[in-house]
């Protein structure tokens, strides 16, 4: 099994909903990035999202697309994140998701992209705009490499387009509470609980939700619904406010997600 497998399958028998962070990789410098990773584990990440910085970020909002503009002027390239996981690797056993667009991807290529990827201790990836009716390719040369792939699933989604996403998802499914691009909002979208139940009649994998998501209160509305919360834009502002209350603030955020058995 995967890390983000091993993951899932001990969040079940805690019976707790797991904390899944996202942050920019690069910003503010590559160097700070392991740290910053580290931060977020102490303050009760369960997984990391390592965010690929990319010019033309269309799922992005305000706050990530400045972290990635920081971080290309950083000199951070998708190969420098690879070494940035390589990094992280030496010192923690936290699941890492690669979160990127698929022009970054191509670019790289497929096959060395998977294969550099598990050797720098990635455990999935996640194209963000990837069509999943064409993504079977893609499937096929991450899983043969020993990879999770993850994709997205919106309330807009037909179910047959739900259904492609269970099919070619390993590791869990990413569910995004509303549409549109990230950001962090004042409330919780009302598509967010009926887009849970429409996708497990799809499937058995975990379930997290994204999107909109940036305080302890958004947090508890999803604990115990879903088996993962994930949190983006809220940390790549902390980031940028203050590094060094990275911990704490990831603290407050996992604070809610007591043990409660997944319904």
């Amino acid at each position: 099994m995967s890390r983000i497998t091993e993951l899932f399958a001990r969040l079940k028998s805690e019976g707790r909903t797991g904390m899944i962070a996202y942050l920019t990789a690069g910003d503010p410098t590559p160097d700070a990035t392991p740290g910053l990773v580290a931060a977020l584990e102490r303050g009760g990440a369960d997984l990391i999202e390592l965010g690929v910085p990319f010019s033309d970020p269309i799922a992005d909002g305000p706050v990530i697309q400045l972290a990635g503009d920081r971080a290309i002027k950083a000199g951070t390239t998708l190969k420098r994140v690879l070494a940035i996981a390589a990094e992280i690797r030496k010192s923690s056993e936290v699941p890492l998701l690669l979160f990127t667009y698929l022009n970054p991807a191509l670019r790289y290529g497929f096959e060395k992209l998977a294969v550099d990827a598990k050797a720098a201790g990635i455990d999935g990836c996640l194209l963000t705009d990837v069509s999943v009716e064409e993504a079977s390719e893609y499937v096929s040369v991450m899983r043969a490499a020993g990879l999770d792939t993850v994709f997205l699933a919106a309330p807009t989604s037909t179910e047959a387009r739900l259904a492609l996403v269970a099919k070619y998802s390993s590791g869990f499914v990413y569910l995004v509470s509303r549409t549109g691009i990230t950001g962090e909002q004042t409330s919780i979208s009302d598509l967010a609980m009926p887009l849970v139940q429409r996708m497990r009649a799809h499937t058995d994998l975990p379930l997290a939700m994204g999107f909109g998501i940036s305080t302890p209160a958004h947090v508890a509305v999803f604990n115990g619904k879903v088996e993962g919360v994930v949190v983006g834009s809220a940390v790549v502002r902390q980031i940028a406010r203050d590094p060094a209350g990275l911990e704490a603030f990831m603290s407050s955020l996992t604070q809610p997600l007591k043990a409660v058995a997944i319904s």
